[in-house]
């Protein structure tokens, strides 16, 4: 029943429960953005599935987020049942028909869909911060690694790099903090923590080659002309709130970053729907609710619609609330003082409508029914009117383990993603020249012991740039023995050790967190 260029939502009532007429969402306001909330079992999870096979009905790509598993169905053909049926006849959908929907099922573990990874170069200092929840020094610490990354040609993929290159910068904290500003040895110490905990908590999984690439998200079946649905298997990452508002941020990010500019078109390139939304939000630094708000206010120049889906609308903060101009708004209690506020802010952003007061509505819609508010010509929201949700044309429910491998196996990424690459990157950059320069060490004393006269060589260099901590010191060139005395007498170690222990600490770092994970993982048998 879905008009040319529109998605049938549901049937509208009157306030005597008759029909009262069908709602749309218009594709081309589809890109102005959106946001479904309501209390637990209202029908969020249904309305989000009735959106995803709409817009991939009209040949837009989408991906949302998994959170209990349901979501999957939508890969596998509806069936029958009275209550569907009933919901159908009630809103007048006549040529209702049950098919399934071209699916890449995706999962940052690789245990439920295909792996997701990003790198830590991508990731960016301001997410990776996030993701940390560094304070404001921790962050400047990160900021300058990532600066010297990029100075000394330094790629920055999985966590290993990033500890290397902080142990680094932690040997050489003195020499760095000349031209970098201040780096706390501290500071260092703390983001090392960190880092163990998120390698704890599977976020390792995460950083490492092959990347995402964008386009892989925005597939159009080339059999059916629908547009492939990307559900991400977040059960297991919901256990790290972070991880997973950090992870759908980052992809947010890297749509605006690298999307061409497309103006309004005819409809979205891509939707994107944020459930669980309130984890984007919490506990936000201010610079990430800055960095959140200006994606959500132009991306949609890049044909990308995101709708967020959240329990309360008092979930998203009121610079991003204004910009969500197409609203399905599901049943909400109203017990609490909080619940009541949450009631009235949700009431207020609707159009009012005189046949009903919408705030008193908001407490008593049934299941599957919610205020429908859509952009309509012109971008103008159209007056709330209360509607029944229509029934999806997919099953309602998750898949069963051999279905969803069944889908994986004729995906269209197959192969693609599911084998770890580990190039050549910091850590072994950072080991091969201490190497290098430990050999030239050797060689050259060797040459001074022979003939003290001869000249001094240039410290070894990465992507151009001696780094502090691989040149050649004239103190020990003088002293002839590879060590610098200080005014005590005391013999201090030469960069060269440092560096090399640097390193060799790395190593040892890895795989004592692989034997702790080993013994903790045979006690847990």
């Amino acid at each position: 029943m879905d008009e040319t260029g529109k998605i049938f939502v549901g049937g509208s009532r009157k306030p005597d429960d008759t029909l009262n007429k069908a709602e749309y969402l218009d594709l081309k306001f589809g890109n102005r953005h959106g946001l479904v909330t309501g209390a637990t079992g209202t029908g969020k999870t249904v309305t989000l599935q009735v959106l995803a096979e709409g817009f991939s009905r009209a040949g837009v790509p989408v991906f949302a987020a998994d959170i209990k598993g349901d979501l999957s169905g939508v890969a596998a053909k509806g069936v029958e049942k009275d209550f569907l049926l009933k919901r159908a006849e009630e809103i007048g959908l006549q040529d209702y028909e049950f098919e399934q929907f071209p699916v890449i099922f995706w999962d940052l573990f690789g245990e439920k869909g295909h792996r997701v990874r990003t790198t830590i170069a991508e990731m960016g200092p301001l997410l990776l911060a996030r993701l940390m929840d560094a304070s404001e020094p921790q962050e400047g610490v990160i900021n300058i690694a990532f600066k010297l990354a990029d100075k000394a040609g330094l790629p920055l993929l999985d966590l290993k790099d990033f500890t290397a290159l902080l142990n680094y910068m932690a040997d050489n904290a003195s020499e760095l903090s000349k031209e970098f500003g201040l780096i706390s040895k501290a500071s260092v110490g703390s983001i090392q923590r960190a880092m163990l905990v998120l390698e704890q908590q599977g976020a390792e999984h995460f950083f490492g080659e092959p990347a995402l690439k964008i386009t892989d998200i925005m597939r159009v079946n080339p059999n059916s002309g629908y547009g492939q649905i990307s559900v991400l298997a977040a059960d297991k990452l919901m256990m790290n709130p972070r991880l997973y508002g950090t992870f759908l941020l980052w992809l947010l990010s890297e749509l605006f970053e690298e999307l061409p500019e497309v103006g309004d078109p005819e409809k979205p390139k891509l939707v994107f729907f944020f459930d669980e939304a309130h984890l984007l939000f919490d506990d936000a630094p201010k610079v990430l609710l800055e960095r959140i708000e200006q994606v959500v206010r132009l991306i949609r120049s890049k044909g990308v619609g995101v709708y967020f889906v959240t329990q309360n609308p008092l979930d998203v903060p009121e610079t991003v609330l204004a910009q969500l101009g197409n609203r399905v708004q599901h049943a909400l209690r109203a017990y609490t003082p909080r619940e009541q506020k949450a009631v009235k802010t949700a009431a207020d952003t609707f159009r009012p409508n005189p046949d009903f007061d919408c705030a008193t509505a908001i407490t008593q819609l049934g299941t599957g029914e919610a205020l429908v508010s859509t952009l309509e010509a012109k971008g103008v929201p159209s007056m709330v009117e209360r509607t029944l949700i229509r029934p999806p044309a997919a099953r309602i429910g998750p898949l069963t383990d051999a279905e969803r491998q069944t889908v994986m196996d004729k995906s269209p990424v197959l192969g693609v993603y599911d084998e770890d690459i580990d190039r050549e990157s910091a850590f072994e950059m950072l080991a091969a020249k201490a190497k290098q320069v430990s050999d030239a060490a050797a060689q050259k004393q060797a040459k001074d012991e022979l003939d003290p006269a001869q000249p001094q060589a240039s410290g070894p260099t990465i992507g151009g740039w001696t780094l502090p901590g691989f040149g050649t010191n004239d103190d020990d060139d003088r002293k002839g023995n590879g060590r610098s005395t200080g005014r005590s007498g005391y013999q201090r170690e030469t960069i060269v050790e440092a560096a090399m222990k640097s390193v060799a600490r790395t190593v040892a770092t890895q795989v004592g967190q692989a034997l702790v994970r080993g013994i903790l993982g045979s006690l847990k048998r």
